[in-house]
């Protein structure tokens, strides 16, 4: 009869879980515990790769809050989050307390507001990945595998897809293994994975981010929000502190110069920096719902206020002309990159408080008010598609759905951007200027684009950042909604 070999596991000594009752005291101790595991596994991989493999099985765990209460809360109904739902167990891992620092002091300032009771700092349950850990040593990578004389997963524990998932945000009736409730929207692994796909794809790091995100589908704005940037630095009074450029680029003063990159990421990324993270973050997705989903699959982790859609679009009414602005009002939805997640039948409702913010800049930047900003901007359905050459293949098909959903503009990104907003509980907006009128014979050709490129790019990125600045004026409450969270929702926004 076989055996299965006992293999002996070495982990770092941590204190045990204590209780806090003070956010700043808890989020010391989740950094102690993050930075004892971190270390330990960073260390003893280095020591492998010396050496080989060692003798142990090396693991440490991520760091974890949790709550009990054993009574219903007593909430300010005005706020979406802070609270939980019913009497239970409830736990989150975390990762990155560093940059999730005034986050996790917010939210759990909040829980202990509401329920009264402390939260439970100490490790966790779940294995820290050791990729994730020597992602914080630059001078440390891990080899692929195959490429060292032992296998990895022998002696550390490696990312499992099995618990990176989005569970939680989906509705699937997540439970940690000993049956605690989810207390915030991702878990540590998922975050994890998040922070460095997010690293990979826009070659900034995600320390940068800011929490108003606005994307375009091209690289024209890129040149407009650099020329908005060097104005607010140059500007001591514009609250801004720094601009940053692929490749983590960071310049303090107007006139300084931003090299240009040997080789652009998929989704080159800008940041226009002020304090707190309240700045903004520009990143150009390119083109498609594939990009589209994957920018926002990723930056939902680092729970930003809100997120804009500012590009062009076909204009499918023939009362448009090139460089009208559109304002979804409703999304018709054939991206199919999110069917599985979000049903195409779930809708995707216009929000309040971007549409306000929204058109309220339009009229500031184009001094167009009432009536006379109808000459310029419409309101409707905006229909999102997986097929650029739509115009390609019989038309009849498309062009009823089309008219049968009232739609006045069709792009491949603002619905994907619009829905995953209403999965991941990021508030959401999208305004986009007409470019062409394939319906109606006015085709985007060189000659037109440079022209309208020359003369719309500026003022629509304009609005876009108008938009947000009125949206970081927002109390927290406001802009983060109940119209965004379901029956049971994680306490942390």
């Amino acid at each position: 009869m076989n055996v299965a070999q006992e293999v002996s596991i070495r982990t770092p000594e941590v204190p045990a879980p204590e209780a806090f009752t003070d956010p700043k005291l808890a989020v010391v101790r989740l950094q102690e515990l993050y930075d004892t595991a971190v270390k330990f596994l960073s260390e003893n991989f280095a020591t492998a790769l010396l050496h080989g493999q060692p003798d142990t099985r090396v693991r440490a765990y991520y760091p974890e809050i949790r709550l009990t209460t054993t009574t219903h809360a007593k909430m300010d109904s005005r706020l979406s989050f802070g609270h939980v739902a019913e009497p239970g167990v409830y736990a989150t891992t975390v990762t990155r307390p560093d940059l999730f620092a005034s986050y996790l002091e917010q939210q759990i300032g909040l829980l202990l507001a509401s329920h009264g009771v402390p939260v439970i700092i100490g490790a966790s349950g779940t294995e820290m990945p050791v990729h994730f850990a020597a992602a914080n040593d630059p001078g440390l990578t891990v080899p692929h595998d195959g490429s060292m004389e032992f296998n990895l997963r022998d002696a550390f524990d490696v990312p499992d897809l099995s618990t990176t998932h989005d569970s939680i945000v989906n509705g699937s009736g997540f439970q940690y293994p000993d049956g605690a409730h989810p207390l915030a929207p991702f878990t540590a692994q998922r975050v994890d994975y998040s922070l460095a796909r997010l690293a990979h794809y826009t070659a900034t790091a995600p320390e940068h981010f800011q929490n108003h995100v606005l994307f375009t589908n091209y690289q024209f704005y890129v040149e407009e929000f650099e020329s908005f940037a060097r104005q607010m630095l140059a500007d001591p009074d514009s609250g801004y502190t720094s601009f940053v450029s692929t490749g983590n680029v960071e310049i303090f003063d107007a006139d300084a110069p931003v090299p240009m990159p040997a080789k652009l990421p998929q989704m080159p990324t800008y940041h226009l920096k002020r304090n707190n993270g309240a700045g903004i973050t520009l990143v150009n997705i390119g083109v498609g719902p594939s990009n589209a989903k994957t920018a926002t699959d990723h930056i939902a982790v680092l729970r930003p206020h809100a997120w804009l859609m500012v590009g062009h679009c076909a204009g499918l009414r023939n009362s448009q002309r090139l460089g009208d602005f559109v304002l979804a009002h409703a999304y018709l939805r054939e991206d199919h990159v999110l069917d599985d997640d979000l049903p195409v039948w779930v809708p995707i409702p216009a929000l309040a408080e971007i549409q306000i913010a929204l058109e309220t800049a339009v009229a500031d930047v184009t001094k167009l008010e009432g009536y006379e900003l109808k000459r310029i901007m419409r309101t409707g359905t905006v229909a999102t598609i997986d097929n650029r050459n739509w115009e390609l293949r019989e038309q009849a098909g498309p062009v009823q759905r089309l008219s049968q959903s009232r739609a006045i503009a069709l792009d491949m990104e603002s619905a994907t951007i619009a829905a995953n907003g209403f999965r991941f509980r990021v508030p959401y907006g999208t305004l986009l200027c007409v470019s062409d009128k394939p319906l109606h014979g006015e085709l985007k050709l060189p000659g037109m684009a440079s022209e309208f490129y020359k003369t719309q790019v500026a003022a629509h990125l304009m609005i876009g950042i108008r938009a947000m600045e009125r949206l970081r004026e927002m109390p927290l409450e406001r802009i983060h909604s109940r119209k965004l969270r379901s029956f049971e929702e994680t306490a942390f926004l």
